[in-house]
């Protein structure tokens, strides 16, 4: 693969977690805690609950933070009856930028299969914005050696129909089930091998030139204590962090995974 450079993508996923002020306490707080320097090294999107985003998108650009707003989830409509839902289109105007897609919470408790998630990545890049496809294993499907078919497989379901642009301008987290919340973690060359053939998976269903230029990132108890490793591998530009973003110094240990040693 080419060495072009890509900018690390540290997300922080706050799931189902503070409400608005609780959102805008955890926004101050980072913003303090980050400099211009980290932000010129990494993109930082945070991606709190739907009734929080109007709250943070007033104070990031009041205050003119370089904080990207995501969101975690939307409907691949634009309206319509489908009560408690929230369309793409809703999202892009609050200034929303990446919008995570099949999320293993979202596919394991909420049902939803690889064709309702690639339509959910066409609304959302319909409306200008970036999706975070995830795609990941279950324990069993570890044990019983099929991780890699099931990755792929989503990769291949979700990207199929898509431009190279469109692939290109992408990021797909490898979250393998098994470790998201439990402590457990893929260790970082295990999780390098995954994402080094989900590069390659794209580079077959779109072109070398998407394989390029699409992010990487690796979801799964990510913590201060793993990042640099975890960046350390030549694949992975980026983790998808849950728990561990709830945590204001925590987060921003991660963020700043270039200073540490340990």
């Amino acid at each position: 693969m080419s060495t072009e450079v890509r900018k690390p993508i540290i997300s922080g996923n706050w799931k189902m977690n503070h409400n608005h002020f609780e959102a805008i306490q955890s926004i101050q707080k980072l913003a303090y805690l980050l400099t211009k320097d980290d932000f010129a090294a990494v993109d930082v999107t945070i991606h709190p609950p739907f009734t929080d985003l109007r709250s943070a998108q007033t104070l990031i650009d009041a205050d003119e933070l370089r904080f990207i707003l995501g969101a975690q989830h939307c409907h691949e409509s634009d309206s319509g009856a489908f009560t408690g839902e929230v369309s793409a289109q809703f999202l892009s105007k609050l200034n929303v930028n990446y919008v995570i897609v099949g999320h293993s919470e979202r596919r394991q408790i909420f049902g939803e299969t690889d064709e309702v998630v690639t339509a959910k990545i066409v609304a959302v890049q319909k409306h200008g914005m970036t999706p975070i496809l995830c795609v990941g294993e279950t324990l069993a499907d570890r044990e019983a050696g099929r991780t890699h078919e099931k990755v792929l497989g989503q990769v291949r379901a979700a990207l199929t129909k898509r431009s190279v642009e469109q692939v290109r301008a992408m990021v797909i987290a490898y979250e393998p089930i098994w470790a998201i919340g439990t402590g457990k973690t893929a260790t970082a060359q295990d999780a390098q091998l995954v994402i080094s053939s989900i590069r390659e998976e794209v580079a077959k269903v779109s072109s070398p030139l998407a394989a390029t230029a699409v992010r990487l990132q690796y979801g799964g108890s990510v913590k201060a204590s793993n990042i640099a490793e975890i960046m350390s591998q030549p694949d992975i530009d980026g983790v998808l962090v849950g728990g561990a973003s709830l945590d204001s110094a925590e987060f921003a240990r991660i963020c700043q995974y270039r200073l540490r040693k340990d």
